[in-house]
């Protein structure tokens, strides 16, 4: 079958042709139909996230087909259409696992990094950690969902009773959220970087109120924030604000440095939370949530062989909404 594989930090991914993997007991072995791209995936190929298994096929935003079963599956069958996300393995019986909290695992295993992922025409996946797809999606359609959705929902839980939120960083995971905050009828204010009219007025049409450059204040106060954006200098921008008693989510795996700021924009009991990977339980709450809004996600397609070129583009902001490749 024909990959793009990550050999080294630094290089551009090989086209390779590699044997096709096959399931084992408890697995799923899935013909690819779409696979999202996601900034996660730049943090990768790029060294941010220095512990990946090399040499490697990225990408967890994965649709497909289930091709084959491993031995013990019982859930899904032959033929159907199902989505694999970051999270592709944990213990199960840590203090973490136990309390549902999977995503906090020691010893969780993530798609497309220590686990071969989606830039390839085939895949395996641990079935307990894979999603029926909803019908009204296309395959291209859903891929975004599996991460910029699923990350994108868990931030927006920590936000979810607040009137008025602001986003920090407008790509694929905040056209997604924005859609699920308007629906619930949420006031939402974007920032972009700066200068990306382009992402101001995507966020526009899509129902903010606002939409302007992350460097300026923002034109009324804020219950809660979700930084997107990887950039550690928005932490203290953010604080500024939102009202006392807000809250400002810090929704990437990988951040900039966080500048050191005066207590007096954290005090009046501000939080600063993180988000870390994703739970099974908040792929079986958003993706129906989705189906029924519906979420509607903007995707540039990207043939398979052009995986450098999509994230290339990812790096430099040349779209809105999420890249998926199509093997």
């Amino acid at each position: 079958m024909r990959a793009m594989v990550f050999e080294q930090t630094g290089m551009p991914l090989e086209l390779r042709d590699i044997p096709v993997p096959q399931p084992i007991a408890g697995e799923l072995q899935i013909e690819i139909t779409a696979c999202g791209i996601c900034r996660t995936d730049l943090h990768v190929v790029d060294g941010d996230l220095t512990e990946p298994k090399l040499p490697l096929v990225p990408g967890h935003q994965i649709v497909g087909r289930v091709t084959a079963l491993g031995e013990g599956v019982t859930d899904f069958s032959v033929g159907q259409r199902v989505g694999v996300p970051w999270l592709g393995g944990s213990c199960s019986h840590c203090w973490y696992c136990r309390r549902g909290r999977e995503n906090l695992c020691d010893e969780a295993r993530y798609t497309g990094y220590q686990i071969n992922g989606g830039f390839a025409e085939y895949t395996v996946a641990r079935a307990r950690y894979c999603f029926p797809i909803p019908g009204n999606y296309s395959d291209t359609q859903a891929a975004p969902l599996l991460c910029a959705g699923l990350i994108g929902y868990r931030s927006y839980r920590l936000v979810e009773d607040c009137e008025t939120i602001g986003l920090y960083g407008f790509g694929a995971a905040a056209h997604i959220i924005i859609q699920v905050a308007r629906h619930r009828g949420q006031r939402i204010l974007a920032f972009t970087r700066e200068g990306d009219t382009q992402a101001q007025q995507f966020a526009l049409e899509l129902g903010a109120e606002w939409a302007g450059d992350s460097t300026l204040d923002t034109p009324q106060p804020l219950e809660g924030a979700i930084i997107f954006a990887p950039a550690g200098e928005l932490v203290p921008q953010a604080l500024r604000a939102v009202r006392r008693g807000g809250r400002v989510v810090c929704a990437g795996i990988h951040m900039s440095d966080i500048p050191s700021f005066p207590y007096e924009i954290l005090w009046g009991e501000r939080e600063i939370v993180s988000v870390a990977n994703l739970t099974r339980r908040d792929g079986e709450e958003f993706l129906p949530l989705a189906a029924e809004i519906p979420v509607h996600t903007t995707v540039h397609e990207y043939p398979l062989e052009r995986a450098n070129e999509a994230l290339d583009d990812l790096r430099a902001g040349r779209f809105t909404g999420a890249a998926v490749l199509l093997p």
